[in-house]
């Protein structure tokens, strides 16, 4: 397998789990928010019960939003390895153009591990507020029934 081989190996692979992560930090977002749309707190006799509820799906959103940029580093790092390996290789006279080319493109993937963690992390502290919320509005209604 050629060095370019590899190079688009990490790059591609990198890049493509960063996107299935961004496509779960989505599906997992707009799932909470229209289920804490529609909960309906007379339903619930049990908090536990509700809070259940509520932090379902939450887990996989952090885990997403602090694990995105370590996978974008590994890209990176890498890449870097990689472009090394290159310039090891190489008996001629090094190409230092192509050389700062790869490694600004090396750099890609950290970017792209920020794109998918930061959106996430920001979901997850949106909607893990809301559960909070939900939860105290279900005290509320359940201690006034009483």
């Amino acid at each position: 397998m050629s060095a370019e081989t590899l190079k688009h190996l990490v790059d591609y692979g990198i890049v493509g789990i960063l996107l299935l992560m961004s496509v779960a930090t989505f599906a997992y977002a707009i799932e909470r928010f229209l289920f804490y749309r529609s909960v309906d707190l007379l339903q619930y006799d049990d908090r536990r019960v509700l809070d259940l509820d509520l932090q379902r799906n939450l887990g996989p959103l952090a885990t997403i939003a602090t694990s995105a940029p370590y996978i974008g580093l590994l890209g990176t790092v890498l890449a870097i390895i990689l472009t090394f390996y290159v310039i090891g290789q190489q008996h001629s006279a090094v190409d230092t153009a192509a050389i700062m080319k790869d490694l600004a493109l090396a750099l890609k993937a950290t970017a792209a591990g920020l794109v998918v963690a930061i959106p996430a992390s920001i979901f997850y502290n949106i909607l893990n507020d809301r559960a909070e919320r939900i939860l105290t509005e279900w005290e509320i209604v359940h201690e006034g029934a009483r």
